[in-house]
């Protein structure tokens, strides 16, 4: 049994007055109330901090099977545990990609072996992910899959997306579409733009991720299917994303901590450094206050890492020559609070905090939607504690990541993550006594 005591409460929804205490017994918690006083339990003092839902990160790459030197399930759980994350998905671009119901049932077993975060699976759109012939989306609906995506590449086949679309209308399983126009995008490595003028390097249009997404809805209002859409980096993607959904569509998106606080500025400032080099890429100041301006209205739906973990040898290259990506699993809370923090706060921060807790949870299917993202007495006890005071200089060599590809290595932070649990057991903490 374990005992929060004097924290501010956040439910899912709404941050609740005054302070309470948290009494867990048995992975649930059993009790919620000011003040509880109960033999034989372990006492964590959280007062000043906020306890939260656990986190969830619907968007990470753990490179398991086929690339387990870059980062594995065991690994980047554990990750996964230190940035706060209770609950995060995995994508299936991996060698053998995820596409078929026992390899939803390998990430499965090797997930509930961690020590750290709740890992679940995702599953390939299409074979393969050769985006040609669709996967058997079924059977990996049944197997446990959350989601539906050939995420690294877009759906680029329009039958394909149409189909998938209508086979999974009344599944509750979502396709996760990576929106990207890559004939757009061919060869390039920054945001078309200020970066691509000034650097000379082949630029990434803004059009090239609205052109899917406009596809993606176009097919969404025909089918009746929802589509999410993930890492969307553009103020013209945005304002998309909310004409549908003002029009009542059933789409949602998500949008990256490193799209929210990063813009092409950095890459040119640190002289091309890779560790900055992502896609979609880092884009424009105007794009990121969209970011923050449709945030605050409510038109995301979920705040994720994308991280992409790469070994050192594989980044330690020219700028043109690096692989895409950025690994922030163990900062990216205090990435998007520090930066929430010195803009004067613009969101609410009952709306910032539903965005890792309850509105991603409702992305899932059941019976992950109804048990994730809530705090109240008889749900699980899966749970994150936050205090916003605390700062921290990110220090990459004590990452329980395999992957250091972070532009944020030595950096003071403010609005960490001070512990997590994942059903009643605490997975990551500050104090290393009860870990």
């Amino acid at each position: 049994m374990i005992l929060l005591k004097g924290g501010t409460i956040f439910d899912g929804k709404n941050i609740l007055q005054g302070t309470a205490d948290v009494l867990i017994e048995e992975g649930r918690v059993s009790k919620i109330a000011p003040s509880i006083e109960k033999e034989g339990v372990t006492e964590i003092d959280v007062s000043g901090r906020i306890i939260c839902p656990g986190f969830i990160d619907i968007h990470v790459h753990f490179r398991d099977p086929g690339f387990e030197w870059r980062e594995d399930i065991q690994s980047g759980s554990r990750a996964a545990a230190a940035g706060g994350y209770s609950t995060v998905v995995v994508m299936p671009n991996t060698d053998p990609p995820v596409d078929n119901a026992p390899m939803i049932e390998y990430v499965n077993s090797k997930g509930a072996m961690t020590a750290g975060a709740r890992v679940l699976p995702s599953g390939c759109v299409s074979r393969e992910r050769k985006g040609e012939l669709m996967a058997e989306l079924g059977k990996m609906a049944k197997a446990g899959a959350v989601f539906f995506t050939d995420d690294g590449s877009p759906l680029a086949n329009t039958n394909l997306m149409r189909t998938a679309l209508l086979y999974t209308r009344d599944m509750g399983v979502k396709i996760m579409e990576h929106p990207e126009d890559s004939y757009l995008t061919a060869k390039g490595q920054v945001n078309e733009g200020l970066a691509s003028s000034l650097s000379g390097l082949k630029g990434m249009p803004a059009s090239a991720e609205y052109i899917d997404i406009a596809k993606g809805i176009a097919l969404c209002r025909e089918t009746g299917s929802p589509i999410h859409f993930t890492h969307v980096s553009t103020r013209m993607a945005m304002e998309a994303i909310s004409s549908a959904k003002n029009e009542g569509l059933p789409v949602t998106c998500d949008v990256t901590a490193h799209h929210l606080s990063l813009d092409e500025n950095h890459v040119m400032v640190s002289k091309f450094n890779s560790v900055y080099k992502v896609n979609p890429p880092l884009r424009s100041q105007d794009d990121v206050k969209a970011l923050w301006k449709h945030l605050s209205q409510g038109v995301v739906d979920a705040i994720i890492t994308d991280h992409a973990p790469w070994h050192e040898d594989e980044k330690d290259v020219p700028f043109q020559e690096s692989p895409f990506g950025i690994a922030s699993l163990e900062c990216s809370v205090a990435v998007v609070f520090d930066t929430w923090i010195k803009l004067g706060k613009p969101v609410d921060l009952s709306m910032l905090l539903s965005l890792f807790t309850r509105c991603p949870a409702q992305l899932l299917p059941d019976p992950w939607k109804k048990e994730l993202g809530r705090l109240e007495e008889g749900c699980i006890a899966d749970i994150t504690v936050l205090d916003l005071d605390e700062s921290r200089t990110v220090d990459l060599a004590k990452w329980k990541s395999k992957a250091r590809n972070c532009p944020w290595g030595g950096e003071l932070l403010s609005g960490w993550t001070t512990l997590t649990m994942v059903e009643g057991r605490i997975v990551d903490s500050g104090v290393e006594s009860y870990v």
